[in-house]
């Protein structure tokens, strides 16, 4: 399977913090390193087409504008949803349909201050 993206860095200003939010809404490991000044979070990448990368450090700013990168909701979004309040991120946009009735999404701000989404087949 081909996908646009390769590798996604979400920008942090507290790593160990958003280390924690992904962890607890996505019920997975990140592995935190360090690597020539930055401090880095690494989402599990066996078996996965896209690496994905918690940043902290010069030049990564949380931010809300910009592109929307859309995570795996696993099977039905609302239960990762349900953890971001938990986790006190924000829910902007609810669990919806998308119009071409592919799934459903989601978009939220995460506890750095990222806009981010979620996508499920239900």
């Amino acid at each position: 399977m081909n996908s646009f993206v390769s590798i996604f860095e979400i920008p942090t200003t507290n790593l160990s913090r958003a280390i924690t939010f992904y962890q607890s809404i996505l019920d997975i490991s990140i592995e935190e390193m360090e690597f020539e000044g930055m401090k880095m979070g690494i989402f599990p990448y066996e078996e996965q087409a896209v690496t994905g990368v918690l940043v902290q450090g010069e030049g990564y700013t949380p931010s809300s504008d910009g592109v929307t990168i859309y995570l795996n909701g696993g099977d039905d979004l609302q239960i990762v949803l349900d953890k971001v309040g938990e986790q006190k991120g924000e829910i902007i946009v609810p669990k919806t349909p998308h119009a071409d009735e592919s799934g459903f999404f989601a978009l939220f701000i995460d506890s750095e201050g990222n806009k981010l989404g979620l996508h499920s087949p239900s």
